[in-house]
């Protein structure tokens, strides 16, 4: 089904989320009719935020927002969506659209496995009506489910169409860029030759895939890693509970502004335990590249200002090579804890690969070699 058709067929007018692979064609869709972060569209900073915003608009006109998002969010609905908007609290009706990425019998990457599993299990614990909408759903069938659902809807119940792979399409792509010259990888580069034998934790997405795949071209351990597979947002506490009980290491946090946005809470804390031996560096493309190239509203943010307001000891933000190198060297050096934020292109290689390391077995390596004095 084209996405155009699926949103005359939704017939809202107010659409709030966190962009999905699995629903590029919806998202590249919302972008070119109605932009981001207005009265229609906002691209929230976690899907518990969306269903906030959605709560938000219905009580300031009484319509029926649509929530969208990847079903790795279920997670962070759940609160708003049983304490608040249920029908048994406020019945505050949303529409989720949901990307179902680990559908059983769908090959995937590890960390959608298990939440692919028990997707359609969560939304029915919730008492969410669910519609699954592939391939083969006509126009006519998503009309009938959705006059279906108007008795629900008007009682104050959500309901939920989770979209299987290739279930929307669009026929024209966007294309997202911004000004910087400096490409992800080629930091990710910079950072392992300054952080040498200390260790990283690195975010969702293509910063852990091309984290292991520079790694596998110097031919170094990948011991010295923690591949955030999943889990996006958390790479920063994960960074922290480290730090705190490794004080002998130099922990290296290589971030995402998507990731410090979706749960920036986590900078607070790290700055009130301050663990001198953190470095936490922020790659900041203004984007969310690895579902789509969407954009955040990092660009709007002052992180320097923030972590400094956090209780960071030092914080920079840099946008050239030399400059990089130094303020990494720095934070090295200083025996503080640091942030660097580090303005970067969108982009990365066509033939960039996946980890060929299961998670068990990163964790195991990254394990033996912190305990190693």
């Amino acid at each position: 089904m084209f996405a155009q058709t699926f949103l005359e067929i939704l017939n809202a007018d107010f659409y709030a989320g966190v962009p999905d692979s699995q629903l590029k064609a919806l998202c590249d869709c919302l972008m070119q009719t109605y932009g981001v972060n207005n009265r229609h569209h906002i691209i929230a900073a976690n899907e518990g935020n969306a269903v906030g915003l959605a709560a938000g608009y219905h009580l300031a006109t009484g319509k029926i927002p649509v929530v969208y998002m990847q079903n790795s969010g279920i997670g962070n609905i759940i609160n708003p969506a049983a304490s608040l908007i249920n029908e048994h609290v406020y019945a505050i009706p949303s529409i989720f659209v949901v990307g179902w990425r680990g559908e059983p019998g769908i090959h995937d990457e590890p960390q959608h496995v298990y939440q692919g599993m028990v997707t359609l299990q969560l939304l029915l614990d919730m008492q969410i009506d669910t519609f699954i909408l592939d391939q083969d759903t006509t126009e006519d069938m998503l009309w009938q489910q959705m006059h279906a659902w108007q008795d629900d809807l008007a009682a104050g119940k959500s309901v939920a169409i989770v979209v299987r792979k290739n279930g929307l399409r669009h026929q024209e792509k966007a294309n997202y860029h911004n000004d910087n010259r400096m490409m992800r990888e080629d930091i990710i580069r910079c950072i392992t030759d300054v952080s040498g034998e200390d260790m990283i934790v690195s975010t969702t997405g293509k910063a852990s895939r091309e984290l292991f795949e520079i790694r596998e071209a110097k031919g170094q351990s990948h011991g010295y890693d923690f591949l955030t597979v999943g889990s996006m947002g958390h790479s920063s506490s994960i960074a922290l509970g480290i730090a705190l009980n490794a004080p002998n290491k130099t922990i290296w946090c290589l971030d995402g502004d998507g990731a410090v946005l979706m749960h920036m809470g986590a900078m607070a804390l790290i700055g009130a335990n301050a663990p001198a031996n953190l470095i936490h560096v922020v790659i900041n493309n203004a984007a969310h590249e690895t579902v789509g190239g969407m954009p955040t509203v990092a660009n709007e943010v002052d992180l320097v200002s923030m972590a400094k307001a956090c209780g960071y000891a030092r914080a920079c933000s840099v946008s050239d090579e030399q400059a990089l190198k130094d303020a990494l060297e720095s934070a090295k050096a200083s025996g503080q804890l640091s942030f660097v934020e580090v303005k970067a292109a969108i982009g990365s290689r066509a033939d960039l690969g996946r980890p060929t390391t299961t998670p068990i077995e990163n964790k195991t390596a990254f394990m033996e070699n912190i305990s190693i004095p």
